[in-house]
């Protein structure tokens, strides 16, 4: 799953440090690819470090449960099925595509549908310490921490992710994820052809989405 859907299960929360654990693996996968940090099992004396800890862990449990699901297996499957011919000639595997469009189209339908509120997650990050987010680095045994705050600052100020409730930039946001892999992963025309088939699948989505995250917050209840 993507940032917002990770926040969504915590976005009653008042304590930004678990919700920054909810989403620190894949800030830190998008910071550097090569970072690759396993503090699951750790305890720290400070208490927020320990609960980006167990923000980490809720993250780990949500993609298990996900990726394990019918619906990511269906829609996925569908996706790529869809995105194949849209995309014929790029280097991009459609595999790839269907599992990253449809946590993009997840992400987009919990902020149009007002599910989730952006500006909300964005000050959760704000409220966390970079003392204590350096102190979780360091514990959990990264030796350079400069290269993810060099990240994260920019992800702070760029809001980004207000750019997710556009859906016909859907495209334009898996075309950003794909050039960290690709150099031109896509043409106009196939970024255009991209947009068509993700606007009508995110509409085929809308009213049965919220059933993947009634099933997982089931998983993490019992």
């Amino acid at each position: 799953m993507n940032f917002l859907s990770h926040y969504y299960f915590d976005r009653d929360t008042s304590n930004c440090y678990h919700v920054l654990g909810t989403v620190l693996p894949d800030l830190l996968k998008n910071a550097d690819k090569h970072i690759v940090l396993h503090p699951e099992k750790l305890q720290h004396p400070d208490n927020d470090v320990n609960s980006i800890i167990v923000g980490w862990n809720k993250h780990l449990a949500v993609d298990r449960y996900f990726h394990s699901s019918d619906f990511f297996t269906t829609h996925s499957h569908e996706l790529k099925k869809l995105l194949r011919p849209a995309i014929e000639g790029s280097q991009v595997k459609p595999f790839f595509l269907g599992h990253i469009a449809l946590e993009l189209i997840i992400d987009n339908l919990l902020l149009t549908t007002g599910k989730v509120k952006v500006d909300e997650f964005y000050d959760h990050l704000s409220g966390c310490k970079t003392e204590t987010i350096n102190g979780f680095l360091t514990f959990s045994g990264l030796k350079n921490t400069e290269v993810f705050f060099r990240f994260y600052e920019k992800f702070k100020e760029s809001k980004y992710l207000h750019t997710y409730a556009e859906t016909h930039q859907i495209a334009y946001a898996l075309k950003r994820i794909c050039m960290r892999i690709w150099k031109d992963p896509f043409t106009p025309q196939q970024e255009a052809a991209m947009n068509d088939v993700l606007g009508i699948y995110r509409d085929y989505l809308e009213d049965s989405f919220m059933s993947i995250f009634t099933e997982i917050e089931a998983e993490l209840n019992t």
